[in-house]
C-alpha cells in the first residue's frame, strides 16, 4: 500500500477527489450511501438552558458518515455545524436522539467510556492545534498511545511521520514549530491511532493559504490512500471543495448536500443559505 503524498503537495480542489461519473447530486436532507455508516445522528436535539432562555442549537439532524468517505460540514454563523460535530464525536452530549460511532450508542456511555472510545475510536484536529507545549512533535504524536499504556505500531509511525514531512523535526517542541508543522503534527497525532473517524474542527482556520493546502493534501489522502473516514466543519469553500460531499445546516437543522462540490456550487448554496430567513445572522 501506498503512503501518503508530500505534505508540501497542495490540493486542487478540483482534482483531488476521485472521478465521478455524476456531476452533483443535490437532496434536501443528507442520505447515506451504499457504504458502512462509521458515524450517525438520529433526530438529534441539542439545547443549551432551559425555560426562556433555552437556545436550540441542533432541530432533529439525521445524518449518516459513510467509511471512507471525506465530508465538509458547512453553514451560516450560529447554525449548529461546530455543535454537530462535537454531539458526534462524544464531547458534547445530546438533548435527545441518537448519536452513534458504528455499533455503540453513545448517549448509553459514561464519562469513562466515552472517554475510552474518544482515545481509542476518534482522531481529532482542531483550529488551535491542541499541542502540549513542554512535549516535543514525537511525545505530541504518540501521546494518545501513551496514555493508554499501549505501543505506537512503529512502522506505521514512521510511514505517517515521513509523509507528513515531520522526520527532522520530531525532537522539537511546538514553540520551535510554524503553524502548518504543529497541525501536521496534530494530523499525525490523529492517524497515528487509526481511529475509526478522524474529526477537523476548522483545521485550516489559523494557518496560511500554502499551509492550509498541506492540511487539506493529508486529509484527502488519508481517505484515497487509507480508506480514512473524514468529517471537518469549515467556513472556507475551498477546504470543503476538497470534500466528496458538503452537508449545510441552517438553524439546527440539515437543509441541503452537495456531492461532488466545487468551490464555486458551495459560494452558490451559502449565499442562498446566508439570505434564507431560516438562516441565523
Amino acid at each position: 500500500m501506498t503512503g501518503l503524498p508530500p505534505a508540501a503537495a497542495a490540493p486542487d480542489p478540483d482534482s483531488a477527489r476521485p472521478a465521478v461519473a455524476q456531476a452533483t447530486d443535490l437532496v434536501v436532507v443528507a442520505q447515506a450511501t451504499d457504504l458502512v455508516a462509521v458515524a450517525q445522528a438520529t433526530d438529534l436535539i441539542k439545547d443549551y438552558g432551559s425555560g426562556d432562555t433555552r437556545v436550540r442549537a441542533l432541530d432533529g439532524v439525521n445524518v449518516e458518515f459513510a467509511a471512507g468517505e471525506f465530508t465538509a460540514i458547512m453553514g451560516p454563523s450560529g447554525s449548529g455545524k461546530s455543535t454537530l460535530m462535537h454531539c458526534l464525536a462524544g464531547l458534547d452530549a445530546a438533548s435527545s436522539g441518537s448519536v452513534r460511532i458504528g455499533d455503540t450508542e453513545l448517549t448509553a456511555l459514561n464519562d469513562d467510556q466515552l472517554t475510552a472510545l474518544r482515545r481509542d475510536r476518534i482522531g481529532f484536529v482542531f483550529q488551535s492545534f491542541n499541542l502540549v507545549p513542554t512535549l516535543t512533535a514525537l511525545e505530541n504524536i504518540t501521546l494518545p498511545s501513551d496514555i493508554a499504556g499501549r505501543q505506537a505500531d512503529r512502522a506505521w509511525l514512521d510511514q505517517v511521520v515521513q509523509r507528513l514531512g515531520l522526520a527532522d523535526r520530531l525532537n522539537h517542541r511546538p514553540g520551535e514549530l510554524s503553524g502548518g508543522q504543529q497541525q501536521r503534527v496534530a494530523c499525525a497525532r490523529a492517524l497515528v491511532g487509526r481511529p475509526a473517524i478522524l474529526f477537523g474542527d476548522e483545521p485550516t482556520g489559523n494557518l496560511d493559504s500554502r499551509s492550509s493546502g498541506e492540511v487539506l493534501a493529508i486529509l484527502r489522502a488519508a481517505v484515497d490512500e487509507f480508506g480514512q473516514t473524514v468529517v471537518i466543519v469549515t467556513h472556507d469553500p475551498r477546504a470543503a471543495a476538497c470534500a466528496d460531499r458538503v452537508v449545510f445546516l441552517a438553524d439546527g437543522r440539515i437543509v441541503d448536500e452537495l456531492r461532488n462540490p466545487t468551490a464555486d456550487s458551495i459560494l452558490d448554496r451559502m449565499r442562498g443559505l446566508e439570505e434564507s430567513p431560516v438562516a441565523r445572522s
